[in-house]
């Protein structure tokens, strides 16, 4: 039988939107499929509510990212202020759950924690049979991907499925996927000719740096620094959908132009990141699944603190990438990467190891082919998961009757 899919994401950010497309288009591709419906959660709630979530989180990324990493770190504990959370988004997606429970899917994939939640509700309170199953959009996993019950979590590294199972998660129900990026990544890409498309020199290194889809971060400061640059290397700038950013960009490097290439929000990202040498910017979840496909090191620049940092953790371990901590230093962390080709090499083959670029491909197989029943966490089965996370955990004691992780049990949904 075909199956009807549901994905689900919300647009916090792009990140978790953009996972949520490429799911898309891998599970339209599959003939196992008998519908395919890609939803932003976000579009069935009311505009206050809407606001919260991505409006001021948007805000915080501008202005106040150090208390988004206070808050990520403080609140990445199993079911810290989970049954708040949970209870406010149920009160404000009952136009969500309606259109859940009528389209009456199979299978459904949530890219963010938000709508796994309510899912993970529905199917522990029996109103939905659907099969549910979490992507992780960072390298990391925080606590608020938890859910009380469901079927399969999807991780970008083995890293993190080691983290879940020390949780007491049962291996066989976590999939190092890889995060799901547009399978247009995959497609060859000619170098010398986007180059010369985009009128730069074919044979000269060519230095990427993205202000993301939405166009923040120091982006223009960064280009400012780079215009000290004394190799002959040329700069693509990508402004995302900030035509402000783009304009002020143009007139600071009039000058240079023929050295700088300044574009606003593209589609041609896998173009982009084929043909460069060096990708400067944020490396959030998505951008830097994407770029390592296309073998491409990264200069890591003003992560958000929290789970950016935390994926800078891995680039920088697994020796794909560098890290700008001072931004007058951009130039020369560049120049000595320029100068270092052996090293620009090495770091080539380590983000192609590290990738998973089929990872939409590998959650679709999976999903269609998945015959797993639903898990439902019993109280003492959730304090276990606290205890095992660790002393911070165990001190703030949020579900009574905390077990040894090792006794970790799961019991089936019928």
């Amino acid at each position: 039988m075909k199956k009807r899919v549901l994905i689900i994401s919300a647009g916090v950010g792009t990140g978790h939107i953009k996972a949520a497309e490429a799911l898309e288009k891998s599970f339209a591709a599959d003939g196992r499929v008998a519908e395919v419906i890609n939803n932003d959660a976000l579009q069935y709630t009311n505009k206050l509510f809407q606001e919260f979530h991505s409006g001021f989180y948007t805000s915080l990324v501008r202005s106040a990212p150090n208390f988004l990493g206070w808050w990520y770190k403080t609140s990445d504990e199993p079911w810290y202020t989970d049954s708040m959370r949970h209870m406010i988004d149920r009160l404000n997606t009952k136009p969500l759950v309606r259109f859940i429970r009528e389209f009456d899917p199979h299978i459904t994939v949530c890219t963010h924690s938000m709508p796994a939640g309510i899912i993970s509700h529905l199917i522990a309170s029996q109103q939905l049979q659907a099969h549910l199953s979490i992507v992780v959009t960072d390298l990391d996993f925080h606590a608020k991907w938890l859910s009380r019950a469901f079927h399969r979590y999807f991780v970008a590294i083995d890293e993190t499925r080691a983290h879940l199972e020390m949780l007491g998660i049962p291996r066989e129900r976590i999939t190092v996927s890889g995060i799901p990026i547009d399978p247009v990544f995959q497609r060859p890409v000619n170098r010398a000719e986007e180059r010369l498309r985009l009128g730069l020199h074919p044979e000269k290194p060519v230095l990427l740096l993205s202000a993301g889809a939405l166009g923040l971060g120091p982006t223009e400061f960064m280009a400012e620094r780079m215009l000290n640059l004394s190799s002959d290397a040329q700069t693509v700038v990508v402004c995302g959908h900030n035509d402000e950013l783009k304009q002020r960009i143009l007139r600071l490097v009039d000058s240079r132009s023929a050295r700088f290439k300044v574009l606003g929000y593209t589609e041609e990202m896998h173009k982009l990141m084929k043909m460069a040498d060096i990708f400067i910017g944020k490396p959030g979840g998505m951008t830097t699944s994407e770029a390592i496909a296309c073998g491409l090191p990264i200069c890591v620049v003003s992560p958000i603190p929290g789970q950016e940092e935390r994926n800078s953790d891995h680039l920088l371990e697994e020796g794909i990438a560098v890290k700008c901590n001072d931004l007058t230093t951009l130039p020369f962390k560049l120049e000595r990467l320029l100068e270092d080709p052996d090293r620009l090499s090495r770091m080539k083959a380590n983000a192609l190891r590290f990738a998973k670029p089929a990872a939409s491909t590998t959650i679709v197989d999976t999903l269609l082919e998945d015959r797993l029943p639903a898990l439902s966490l019993t109280k003492s089965q959730q304090a276990a998961i606290a205890l095992a996370a660790g002393p911070e955990s165990q001190r703030r004691s949020y579900i009574a009757g905390p077990v040894p992780y090792n006794t970790f049990k799961f019991r089936k949904q019928q």
